[in-house]
């Protein structure tokens, strides 16, 4: 045996290992010395009388208070020696009140929380977006290799000590026999192990390599930043650790406990998991039959293509994702870059030759929810809905194909950031799909009981996270209700649609008249304001002619719009030319077509036309721009009008969408009854109509 060839790949395996702590190192520095200037910002709000706290009560603070001392911050400027000056205050006491400050400022660091803003770069935040370029560059083999070379490490040390004595014949000769047969066996292991490794020799020498790279020019830096700003966020989450329990939604807590036990091998996934998101597909495979009600922009495909690859590791080949047309594009992207899974999207001409392919090969089908009926039955590792609240009402024919599909099916994952938007017994509709049993159950006393009790009965089949609880990084939302008043020829075009009923005229009577349009004329004055700071713009509308109107408006300068009429393909291509354009753009889109599937990161100025009838429908085009990966403060406006059917649907909506929040999303006070409301779009707009009616034409 050649122990030349041994010693170079144990050499090479820390050569990578004692390289990445360098880097590592440097990370948590930069790290750290962000924290500590965040976390000093912060003491400038804290009262000096919070010492107090720290000492339980011990130290006698009114003598810095009179003497100026308003805030642990204005401490921590000064000394012990200059706080011993003081009347009253020896030196013993002055370094027990500038310990208690200290204490507080630490305590401070390790709970504040990182954002990274690309409009204000200052030099600590510069440090660690260099210092996390050098780990985010690797790309996702980081992991792999770094489990490699610990596993290479923690073998080969002990066996070439073992065989040492073979090392040369005259050695091998005046050695002991039980020595000597130790020292064989040792031999033949490194044999064996070294056996095949050459494609690990140059994963090693690879990724050695590129974290040998200098570190990037800070502009560099922040363009990868601004491109690929998840990675980022991903890789400073596990290096800062996450706040404990916000990854585990309102879990019982033996059942949190089952679920971070459960295993997740990611041999065939390329993607590092936020803390919370590794929960998500933890809980996926644990329960096995769930719904994932993550908010919108957390990532649940992520997590679905983790629990997948997890899968494929343990043995298993065939998987189906059921999905809009919208998003089928969008899922085999995701899938191919996010795992070493092959995706077949069984849509368009040549989906029966995928459909076969899949079959004899394996990987992930990708179908769409409508044609699920026509796909033959076949035995699948995981079947995953998304958006699954387009299967809430169970007398559809995609309803029932879903259904089918579940019954044959052991494990099946819903995703949906809107489980429910009228009424409980839609949820309770999703739930039968997986868990009959528990949704028979949900018609009695959990749903009278009240939000806490309903959430509590459906924790085992039902985990929902919140932006605000796991994404402190993300920067601002700031909205903005925009009212105007109709123009004569708009209200003239207004009130001869109340006349006639007409709700949909009602909702679009703002912009009858372009040239004088007030809503119109807002419109324009927000999209100049963020071309003058060079910031991009989505504006989304229910209505294709309200859509036309602006791009006419606009000199035809937008991309779009998104409509249904778009294929999946032509919408992602439009949103990726809009995502590349350089500075300023303005892409038009359907709420409906632009609302689900797209990633519109790049926009950082939403603008709604009108309200929608359902809240879920806005909400999902807003979380479409703030959502992981946004690096900018998004603001929303909504265009409204003063005393109309704006206003009139408002009134409603916010009323509507207390159950949602009751029921649905996590809230420690909302205790609604099970029918706190339950608005169809059809009485929705039936209620408006009369109302405005009464109101306009009475007399």
């Amino acid at each position: 045996m050649d122990f030349r060839d041994a010693d170079r790949l144990l050499a090479d395996a820390r050569a990578l290992l004692d390289e990445h702590a360098t880097v590592d190192r440097r990370v948590r520095q930069a790290l750290g010395a962000l924290r500590a200037e965040v976390a000093r910002a912060g003491l400038g709000s804290i009262p000096v009388s919070r010492l107090k706290d720290v000492t339980d009560g011990r130290l006698r603070i009114g003598t810095l208070e009179k003497a100026g001392y308003a805030t642990v911050l204005q401490v921590l400027e000064s000394t012990p020696y200059r706080l011993q000056l003081l009347p009253g205050i020896g030196a013993r006491t002055a370094g027990q009140i500038h310990a208690a400050a200290r204490q507080i400022e630490q305590a401070a660091a390790e709970a504040a929380s990182i954002r990274i803003d690309v409009e204000r770069p200052d030099r600590h935040t510069t440090e660690l977006v260099i210092a996390l370029h050098r780990l985010v560059a690797v790309g996702p083999e980081l992991p792999r290799a770094l489990e490699a070379a610990r596993d290479l490490a923690g073998r080969l040390a002990p066996l070439l000590a073992e065989a040492g004595p073979a090392r040369g014949r005259l050695r091998l000769m005046f050695t002991l026999p039980g020595r000597r047969r130790r020292a064989r066996e040792a031999v033949a292991e490194l044999e064996g192990l070294l056996d095949g490794v050459a494609e690990t020799r140059l994963l090693l020498a690879q990724v050695t390599a590129d974290l040998l790279r200098p570190p990037a020019r800070d502009f560099e830096a922040w363009a990868d930043f601004e491109s690929r700003s998840p990675e980022y966020f991903a890789l400073l989450a596990e290096l800062a650790g996450e706040p404990v329990g916000t990854g585990q939604g309102f879990l019982p807590d033996d059942l949190a406990a089952k679920v971070a036990a459960q295993p997740l091998d990611d041999t065939h996934r390329r993607v590092s998991l936020r803390g919370y998101q590794a929960f998500g597909a933890r809980f996926a495979l644990a329960q096995e039959r769930v719904i994932l009600g993550d908010e919108m922009g957390l990532g649940k495909s992520v997590e679905a293509i983790a629990a997948l690859a997890h899968l494929r590791a343990r043995g298993e080949t065939h998987f189906m994702v059921a999905c809009p047309t919208s998003v089928l594009i969008n899922w085999t992207r995701e899938i191919e870059s996010r795992s070493t899974l092959r995706a077949h999207p069984l849509h368009g001409p040549e989906r029966l030759a995928a459909q076969q392919e899949w079959i004899r090969e394996g990987g992930v089908a990708v179908a769409t929810l409508d044609s699920l009926h026509r796909l033959a039955p076949a035995e699948i590792g995981l079947l995953v809905v998304d958006e699954a609240h387009y299967v809430k009402n169970p007398e559809t024919k995609r309803s029932k194909a879903v259904a089918a599909w579940c019954g044959r099916t052991r494990r099946v994952l819903f995703l949906t950031g809107t489980p429910m938007e009228n009424r409980v017994e839609e949820f309770r509709a999703l739930i039968s799909y997986l868990r009959p049993d528990l949704a028979v159950s949900l018609r009695g006393s959990d749903v009278v009981a009240g939000a806490r009790a309903f959430r509590k009965a459906v924790a085992p089949v039902y985990l929902r996270r919140n932006q605000q609880d796991v994404l402190t990084e993300l920067p601002d939302r700031v909205e903005a209700e925009e009212w105007v008043e109709f123009s004569g020829a708009d209200f003239a075009a207004y009130r001869e649609a109340v006349a006639a009923g007409n709700f949909m005229a009602m909702r679009r009577a703002a912009y009858a008249e372009p040239a004088t349009s007030a809503k119109l004329k807002r419109l324009l004055e927000l999209v100049e304001d963020a071309a003058a700071n060079g910031l991009k713009v989505v504006v989304f509308s229910y209505f294709r002619a309200v859509l036309a109107t602006v791009r006419t408006a606009l000199d035809g300068r937008a991309h779009g719009p998104l409509s249904g009429d778009v294929s999946a393909a032509g919408r992602q291509r439009v949103v990726d030319e809009f995502s590349a354009a350089a500075g300023h753009a303005v892409l038009l889109s359907q709420v409906q077509a632009g609302g689900v599937g797209l990633n519109l990161q790049a926009a950082s100025v939403v603008i709604m036309c009108e309200p929608q009838v359902k809240p879920s429908m806005e909400t999902q085009a807003v979380a479409r721009a703030h959502r992981m990966g946004q690096i900018r403060k998004v603001q929303v406006h909504r265009l409204l009008t003063v005393d109309a059917v704006d206003q009139r649907m408002l009134d409603i909506l916010r009323r509507k969408s207390k159950l949602f929040d009751a029921y649905a999303r996590r809230s420690d006070l909302a205790e609604s009854a099970a029918d706190a409301v339950d608005i169809s779009e059809a009485s929705l707009a039936r209620q408006v109509v009369e109302e405005e009616q009464r109101r306009l034409l009475a007399d």
